[in-house]
């Protein structure tokens, strides 16, 4: 099964909007939800357990659920309001609460942030997501996961637009993932072994 990250959802009864990230765990390497971006206004981003993605290409995902039941999903964004400061001040951010560093007292002004809700331990990944070989060189980007539909555990990276190949996916096994940190993920390979893997031209195009 095709994650494709920033493809088209699609509810049974029609397009509903965007899927904008993958929230994967990083220690059993398994997808656990998706983040989808409403298409119409007020353009809410809501979390979608992956039992609910029925069928997938690399254009498109379906899910098993109305527009109306994904638009009741829990909350992938929340809005939160931070103190101002002043231009000699930066923001530290800890254990939930915003703090001016060093210690000062906040003035009277706020400002609203966007804030992704990733469940705990887990990590989320979005379109232009990085990918590193075993020596820290940027490879490319992860274009989607190839997932075992009866587990949710990846068996394979989708590896786009890297400077090595030109205008072809590279598909790399999860035995070559080392890693996976936040938008990053990292190889068990240098550069030279994943230009030795096979390539199949690219899909479809940039979104």
């Amino acid at each position: 099964m095709d994650i494709p990250i920033n493809a088209e959802v699609h509810c049974s009864d029609g397009q509903a909007g965007t899927l904008r990230c993958v929230i994967i765990n990083p220690i059993t390497k398994k997808v656990t939800d998706v983040a989808v971006r409403e298409k119409h206004f007020p353009h809410l981003e809501v979390l979608v357990p992956l039992k609910l993605i029925s069928q997938t290409t690399p254009e498109r995902v379906q899910l098993s659920c109305t527009r109306a039941e994904l638009r009741n999903r829990e909350p992938f964004t929340e809005v939160q309001f931070i103190p101002g400061s002043d231009s000699y001040h930066d923001f530290d951010y800890e254990f939930g609460q915003y703090h001016l560093w060093p210690y000062v007292e906040p003035d009277e002004s706020e400002f609203p942030i966007t804030v992704e809700r990733i469940p705990y331990n887990e990590l989320g990944f979005h379109k232009g997501a990085g990918v590193r070989d075993k020596d820290n060189h940027r490879l490319g980007t992860v274009d989607e996961f190839l997932i075992d539909p009866g587990n949710g555990h990846i068996t394979h990276l989708v590896l786009r637009e890297g400077f090595l190949w030109g205008q072809k996916d590279v598909t790399i096994p999860v035995s070559d993932i080392r890693e996976i940190d936040d938008d990053v993920v990292y190889l068990t390979l240098d550069k030279h072994d994943v230009e030795k893997l096979p390539g199949i031209p690219v899909r479809r195009g940039h979104k």
